[in-house]
C-alpha cells in the first residue's frame, strides 16, 4: 500500500526537486537528450533497477522486478526533451541555453517518475516487472514512433502502460483524465503554389496571380471544418504562415507561393478527411487559376484514445491517494497533440493529467509559453500516484486479468 502524500519521504521529495531543476537549467531538444538520459540512467542504477539505453535514439527503460509471485508487467512513461523557447521565468535554475526552454513540464515528468523507480526498487513490494520507460523527442520529432520501431514492447512486454502529464490551472494534488480520445491527433500541412512569375504593372495579365490563388485556398479552408467535417466531430485546420514576394518587389508577380499550417483531429477517420480535402482544394484551385499546386499532409501524431478499463484502473489508484474530491474521469477532450497516443495503439493504458496549480498572483502560465514552470508541489502528488497504481495492478494478491 503506497504511503499518503504528507508521509512520503521529504529527503526523496527535496532531491527529486534538486533533480527537476537540474534537468530545467539544461534542456536538450529531441534525440539531443544525451546528458539528460545519462543523468537518468545514472539515478536509476544507482537505486538497482536494470536500464537499457540508446532504445530510439536517446531513449531509456529501466525494469524493476518485485519479489511477490506474478509474472505480470506494466509500463510508466515519461518525456525528456525541451523546446525551442526562449524563458522569461527569471528563476534561479533558468535554462543556461539560450533559446532551449524546458516549456512543457517534460522535466517534472522525468524527475516524478524517477522518484517512483527509486521507492519501488527500495521496496519492490510486488509482483511482476514495472518498465519504467524515458522517451525521447515528444515535441514532434517521433520519439514514441522510435522507441516502438526499436523494439520498445517485444524486449518489455506491458500488458498496460500509463503516462502523466503536468495541468496547469488544475490544481495541485489534483488528477483528471477521460475514457477516449481525450487529446488530439496533430500535423501539419504545406502548400506551393506554382507559375511563371511577371511584371504586376504591365504585364499581370500574361501570368496567373498566385496571391489570388492562395487567398481563394486560404478561403475555401475554412469550409472543410464547416462543411466536410460531420457536424458532431470536431477538427482544427490553421493557416499559420504565408509566403511569398518581395516587400522591396512589390511589382514582381512571384513564381512561386508558400503556406501552411496545422492540423488537429480525434479520430483517424477525421484525419483522412481532412487530408484528402486539403489535397483536393489544392488542386482544384490551382487548376481554375492556371496555376500549380503541390500540397504535402504529415500527421505528426495520432489521437490519443484512453481505454476504458485502465481509465478505472488509474482513477481507483488516484482517489486512494488524492481523494475522491480530487479525482476527475470526465475532462473535457483537449486539442493539444501526445506521442503517447502511439504507444496505446500498441498497448492498452491511460495518460493522466497531474495539476500543476497557478502562480503565486494567481495567474496561469500554460504550456509553450516563455513564463511556464512545473511546480515542485506536483512531485509528491504524482509519485505517490505511480506508487498506488503499481501496488494495485501488481499486488501479489490481486485478481489475474485486472491488469
Amino acid at each position: 500500500m503506497a504511503r499518503p502524500i504528507d508521509e512520503l519521504d521529504r529527503n526523496l521529495l527535496g532531491q527529486l526537486t534538486e533533480f527537476r531543476r537540474d534537468l530545467h537549467s539544461h534542456p536538450e531538444l529531441g534525440f539531443q537528450e544525451t546528458r539528460t538520459a545519462a543523468r537518468v540512467a545514472a539515478a536509476l542504477r544507482d537505486s538497482g533497477v536494470d536500464v537499457t539505453e540508446g532504445i530510439g535514439g536517446t531513449g531509456l527503460v529501466g525494469t524493476i522486478r518485485g519479489v511477490g509471485s506474478g509474472d505480470r508487467s506494466m509500463g510508466l512513461r515519461a518525456d525528456m526533451d525541451a523546446l525551442s523557447l526562449v524563458e522569461e521565468t527569471g528563476l534561479p535554475y533558468t535554462s543556461r541555453t539560450p533559446g532551449l526552454m524546458h516549456a512543457c513540464g517534460h522535466d517534472g515528468h522525468t524527475a516524478v517518475l524517477l522518484g517512483a523507480a527509486r521507492r519501488l526498487a527500495a521496496d519492490r513490494d510486488f509482483g511482476g516487472s514495472v518498465h519504467v520507460i524515458f522517451q525521447p523527442a515528444e515535441e514532434g520529432l517521433g520519439g514514441a514512433s522510435a522507441m516502438l520501431d526499436d523494439g520498445l514492447f517485444e524486449r518489455f512486454p506491458c500488458d498496460a502502460v500509463y503516462a502523466l502529464h503536468t495541468a496547469p490551472g488544475l490544481p495541485v494534488g489534483t488528477i483528471a483524465t477521460g475514457t477516449g480520445p481525450i487529446m488530439a491527433g496533430g500535423g501539419t500541412f504545406d502548400v506551393i503554389f506554382t507559375g511563371i512569375g511577371g511584371h504586376g504593372g504591365q504585364g499581370a495579365h500574361l501570368t496567373p496571380d498566385l496571391m489570388v490563388a492562395q487567398a481563394t485556398y486560404v478561403m475555401a479552408l475554412q469550409t472543410i471544418v464547416s462543411r466536410s467535417v460531420p457536424a458532431l466531430e470536431t477538427a482544427v485546420v490553421s493557416v499559420g504562415y504565408v509566403d511569398g514576394g518581395r516587400p522591396d518587389a512589390p511589382n514582381v508577380m512571384p513564381a512561386e507561393l508558400s503556406l501552411g499550417g496545422t492540423l488537429r483531429c480525434f479520430s483517424k477517420e477525421a484525419q483522412d478527411l481532412v487530408a484528402r480535402r486539403i489535397h483536393e482544394l489544392a488542386d482544384t484551385i490551382a487548376a481554375a487559376y492556371g496555376c500549380g499546386a503541390t500540397a504535402r499532409v504529415t500527421w505528426i501524431t495520432t489521437p490519443l484514445v484512453n481505454a476504458p478499463d485502465q481509465v478505472d484502473i488509474v482513477a481507483r489508484a488516484a482517489r486512494s491517494v488524492l481523494g475522491t474530491e480530487n479525482v476527475s474521469t470526465d475532462m473535457a477532450p483537449i486539442t493539444g497533440g501526445e506521442d503517447f497516443a502511439l504507444m496505446l495503439e500498441a498497448t492498452p493504458g491511460a495518460l493522466v493529467f497531474l495539476g500543476n496549480g497557478t502562480a503565486p498572483d494567481g495567474t496561469i502560465h500554460n504550456v509553450h509559453t516563455p513564463h511556464y514552470d512545473f511546480n515542485d508541489e506536483a512531485i509528491g502528488a504524482g509519485v505517490a500516484f505511480w506508487l498506488r497504481l503499481v501496488r494495485q495492478q501488481l499486488s501479489t494478491e490481486a485478481v489475474p486479468g485486472t491488469q
